[in-house]
């Protein structure tokens, strides 16, 4: 069996558990969280390790809380962002707060992640088609011929909505092969009452419709993608102007510019699980809702880990 990995980014959990921090809501009948269903879905569909983007300030309660449970079902391992974990010869701006973002993040497993890995967010229910679309393709190997041969889960953008408000989407140009063309960030995505999407202008002449696809951030990557994002962080980090203390080196826009170089294709594997997580805080009603639904289909055991 060839190995695979689920890399979870969830080191933007806040350091209070329990009050209100919304990756550690529990929304399963036995105080399962959000997670708990993504390693479900991800072990069932093949993958056999987790590795877990934690800051280590939350260490030990994400171990407490989550990480031992984990463990007892499938290999583990963690790795941490941090603000100044940064190349040789650069450092911290003054009034910088956060770390660089998800390529920043990712690129902490270079040195753990030796085989085909998913990436997904630890806070949105991505469904297990996506998982076993995700993990066949990695397994399958690149058949395009470039650099870095990726894929990414295509979701309907429909299915991807709040009830609650709008919500950002990266949308997808995707060609008459499925393969990505362009991600456009759009902003203020909401379903009117008509049926058709309102959202933010983003300078783009895209239309926008209810089933576009979109990115939820869930990718598969091949190993070398690791020293991509490593050479790729240093570029970053040399052309942010001075006194920018907010710019994020991030996934979606590095795979744009590795797309638009040549260097990479991404192959768009359409899902049509429906995507929830929880947006607004009105949202946690209807997530536990929705995961209540899916036990009484038989899609999840009432006791998820026995």
């Amino acid at each position: 069996m060839k190995n695979t990995t689920l890399v979870i980014m969830a080191a933007g959990i806040g350091s209070r558990f329990g009050g209100g921090i919304k990756q550690l809501e529990p929304m399963g009948p036995n105080g399962e969280i959000i997670m708990d269903y993504s390693i479900y879905d991800a072990k069932a569909a093949g993958f056999n390790k987790v590795v877990f983007i934690l800051r280590k300030d939350i260490e030990e309660d994400f171990r407490r809380i989550i990480g031992q449970r984990i463990e007892k079902v499938i290999d583990v391992e963690y790795v941490f962002q941090s603000l100044d974990d940064l190349p040789e010869g650069f450092k911290v701006p003054a009034d910088r707060k956060k770390p660089w973002g998800t390529g920043q993040a990712v690129l902490c497993c270079k040195g753990v992640v030796h085989e085909p890995f998913a990436v997904i967010n630890a806070d949105d229910y991505y469904g297990k088609e996506a998982f076993k679309k995700v993990h066949d393709y990695l397994i399958g190997g690149g058949t395009t011929g470039k650099e870095y041969d990726m894929c990414m889960a295509g979701f309907i953008l429909k299915n991807t909505l709040s009830d609650n408000g709008a919500v950002t989407r990266g949308v997808c140009v995707v060609d008459d092969k499925d393969y990505l063309s362009e991600v456009v960030e759009t902003g203020g995505l909401v379903m009117t009452p008509e049926g058709t999407i309102a959202h933010e202008d983003n300078g783009s002449d895209m239309v926008i419709t209810p089933d576009q696809h979109v990115s939820m951030n869930m990718w598969g990557f091949t190993p070398n993608f690791l020293s991509e994002l490593e050479t790729g962080f240093s570029a970053f980090l040399s052309e942010i102007p001075e006194g920018e203390v907010k710019r994020e080196y991030l996934l979606p826009t590095i795979v744009d510019k590795l797309i638009k170089s040549g260097k990479a294709s991404v192959k768009v594997l359409e899902t049509q699980d429906k995507w929830f997580g929880v947006t607004y805080k009105e949202d946690k009603e209807s997530v536990v809702a929705a995961f209540r639904k899916l036990i009484a289909d038989g899609v999840y055991p009432a006791n998820l880990w026995g």
